[in-house]
């Protein structure tokens, strides 16, 4: 396993991009206010709710207490987020929504109310009723969780009591609900990355967020992944990997904006900068292609794998699925043979661009059957990773990329730019 992709294991187990709270006030001054002893969560907690603020910052809480982060001491909940006294039922982030009045706050459950926060500051007229916001569902709710269109069949937020699942359809107002008893009862539920957790005790189960299926290696606990504790995490004997040691396997973006990079046995969603950048096994989402890639590519709405000789296509979702009758030979896929060193398709194009060696080719995808329709030379030595975006193509070499306006002056052009460096706030790895 080469350097970067034990690196990005390790940011996945210890949350190494989230910065450590300051340290809170005194406990005395806390027991001079009647208020609970502060808990450790390294003792292993329940957590009451847990949402990202609408700066990426994960917030775990417990009775009156809340952490900022995967790091520092408890907080008065009531210091972080004014106005809100007491515990927390459930919580969660409005990140998806078209309405600008709701998008990226922050829903807090109290009982039967609920308060809303933009900017940590609730917004007039809150507390309101949950009915009077969300009719149809339940007071005293266990935890709650946005679904976007895309991972949910529409935009929804996810109540839960006990067994029951309430879908609260945003567009209609209108409530359904459903039994999952083969999923734990979640005291919190987190929406992370495209992923949903479910807390219970000090463990967590990943779930889908549709059927409500527990993915398999569940459960897990949540001291080796969600925060830095002694004696737990899994990948303290690594170090953070030098951005000139850094090599990619491929880049791409799909049609909905989200732009992933694969290493190794690794991938990481580098638009989700704001929530962490986080690495995660290639099998969590295309199990497939465990073992790595050679390119990837996005077109209409379908990620484009390849691997040695075969080429995968999944549907272009949150949860990937492969087409039937997947995967196929280059030959018939794409009309070519060979290795494929990268890949890429220009946005609102048909034709992608295939990097074997010193080679460009160009092949029209809505053709049948596919062949190559030009073939350049390339100025620069064998590439590892390509991309193209609204602003031109990167291709990526080691430590290094080079940056054209156009796939055809990156083909034409007797020159190399000069090259730029992988950064860490491309891919978090050290300066």
């Amino acid at each position: 396993m080469d350097l970067l992709t034990k690196t990005l294991l390790v940011c996945l187990a210890l949350g190494l991009t989230t910065a450590a709270p300051a340290p809170s006030d005194d406990a005395a001054a806390d027991a001079e206010k009647g208020v609970a002893e502060r808990p450790d969560r390294c003792e292993g907690v329940e957590f009451d709710a847990i949402t990202l603020d609408e700066n990426g910052t994960t917030h775990f809480f417990k009775g009156d207490y809340v952490w900022k982060g995967y790091h520092g001491e408890a907080q008065l909940t009531s210091k972080v987020f004014r106005d809100m006294n007491g515990h927390v039922d459930a919580a969660f982030r409005m990140h998806h929504s078209d309405n600008p009045d709701l998008h990226d706050h922050v829903f807090f459950f109290q009982d039967d109310k609920v308060f809303i926060y933009d900017n940590h500051t609730l917004e007039d007229g809150y507390p309101k009723t949950i009915q009077e916001v969300f009719p149809g569902v339940p007071d005293h709710l266990d935890a709650a969780v946005e679904c976007p269109k895309g991972e949910c069949n529409t935009d929804f937020i996810l109540f839960f009591k006990d067994h029951e699942v309430y879908f609260f359809d945003l567009s209609t107002k209108t409530v359904k609900n459903k039994t999952w008893t083969h999923l734990p009862v979640c005291t919190s539920v987190l929406r992370w990355l495209e992923h949903y957790y479910c807390f219970h005790g000090n463990n967590f189960t990943r779930f889908n967020p549709v059927s409500g299926l527990v993915e398999e290696g569940y459960p897990k606990d949540a001291r080796n992944y969600f925060m830095k504790c002694p004696n737990f995490g899994h990948g303290g004997k690594y170090s953070v990997p030098k951005c000139s040691e850094v090599k990619l396997d491929a880049v791409t973006m799909d049609d909905a904006g989200k732009k992933y990079f694969f290493a190794g046995r690794v991938y990481m969603r580098l638009d989700t900068s704001r929530d962490g950048l986080h690495g995660f096994p290639i099998a969590r989402s295309w199990k497939e292609v465990a073992n790595g890639v050679d390119a990837v590519f996005s077109y209409t709405d379908k990620l484009y794998m390849i691997k040695d000789n075969q080429v995968y296509i999944y549907k272009g979702r949150a949860h990937y699925t492969l087409i039937e009758g997947y995967p196929k030979t280059l030959k018939e896929e794409l009309g070519i043979e060979g290795s494929v060193d990268a890949a890429f398709v220009c946005p609102g194009q048909d034709s992608v661009f295939i990097i074997q060696g010193r080679n460009m080719l160009r092949i029209d995808l809505t053709a049948t059957p596919r062949v190559v329709n030009e073939d350049f030379p390339l100025p620069l030595f064998e590439l590892d990773a390509g991309f193209c975006g609204p602003n031109g193509i990167n291709v990526f070499k080691g430590s290094h990329y080079y940056e054209y306006k156009s796939p055809m002056l990156f083909a034409l052009s007797k020159m190399v730019p000069r090259p730029l460096d992988i950064t860490p706030e491309m891919m978090g790895c050290e300066a």
